[in-house]
């Protein structure tokens, strides 16, 4: 029986489904980014996570258990090193699951997962919209930045244009 077993198995054997999550986890810790299944994007953040965090200490003991999860020396160097810097501060949610078109072939629904601290395009969105504006309960966005002044110089001179009037006399 299966009481209590709530993660998602992938159809897959215990030996195989870990070593797909190990080569993925290796994966998207040496590139910051891959695209995968929605299914194995969501059970990597599961299996990926608390490596990150046990990163977070870097002792003998915490690489050693990584290790045995990953099997791979140079994903624990980049995952010890320039990773575990970046998240240092973080509480948790390292890695993002952002969802894409079903694929092409099989219809299945596609995803990226990546490290949160390493997307510099968003993180460069973020810092631009950061306090001009702000979502209130209701959706509806409230402008914090001061609002630029009109000056008359910059506005444009607008004529209107005089159109012709169309009676029923003139156009018969």
């Amino acid at each position: 029986m299966r009481h209590g077993k709530t993660f998602n198995h992938l159809s897959r054997t215990s030996s195989h489904r870990k070593a797909l999550l190990a080569n993925m986890a290796t994966s998207l810790i040496l590139h910051k980014k891959i695209t995968t299944t929605t299914a194995k994007a969501k059970e990597l953040r599961k299996y990926v996570e608390p490596l990150i965090t046990k990163a977070k200490d870097d002792s003998t003991h915490s690489r050693r258990v990584v290790f045995s999860y990953l099997k791979n020396k140079e994903s624990i160097k980049e995952l010890f090193g320039p990773v575990a810097a970046k998240v240092a501060d973080r509480p948790g949610g390292y890695t993002r699951v952002l969802k894409l078109m079903n694929r092409k072939g099989d219809n299945a629904e596609m995803a990226i997962i990546e490290i949160v601290d390493f997307n510099e395009n968003l993180l460069k969105d973020t810092t631009a919209k950061s306090g001009a504006s702000k979502r209130t309960r209701r959706g509806k966005s409230k402008v914090t930045a001061p609002i630029a002044e009109v000056t008359p110089e910059a506005t444009p001179e607008v004529t209107p244009e005089v159109t012709p009037e169309v009676t029923a006399d003139s156009a018969e």
